[in-house]
């Protein structure tokens, strides 16, 4: 049996911290936010590098076992992965030295979206 979008809406109302999608007739949801086996944070969250810079992406992801609990400040370490957006005011080549400077540290993914010329470089 397909699920329609007011099995969604129902679904959403009961369990309001999942985010959830229909697709094809089947509820899909979030994988890290409902196990809590992984961090996803916006460029609210920092990090504390270990050459003692402290750097804030605009998304990044650290894996559970490198970061059991979220820190109350900065987390010292270079998260996993890190995506940067190119906004309006953005320097393109200031974007890219800083995702160098986190894949320099530890960081192993860095991802750099450009909206104005629809491109993405990983």
């Amino acid at each position: 049996m397909a699920l329609t979008h007011k099995d969604l809406e129902k679904l959403q109302s009961d369990y309001s911290d999942w985010r959830m999608e229909l697709v094809d007739g089947e509820i899909m949801n979030s994988w890290v936010i409902p196990r809590k086996v992984d961090r996803v944070t916006g460029s609210n969250a920092g990090f504390i590098l270990p050459n003692s810079d402290t750097r804030a992406p605009d998304v990044s992801f650290v894996q559970a076992q490198r970061l059991r609990r979220s820190p109350r400040s900065f987390a010292e370490l270079a998260p996993d992965l890190i995506v940067e957006v190119k906004s309006p005011s953005d320097n393109m080549e200031k974007l890219e030295v800083k995702i160098e400077s986190f894949l320099a540290l530890g960081t192993r993914v860095g991802i750099l979206i450009n909206p104005e010329n629809r491109t993405v470089r990983v």
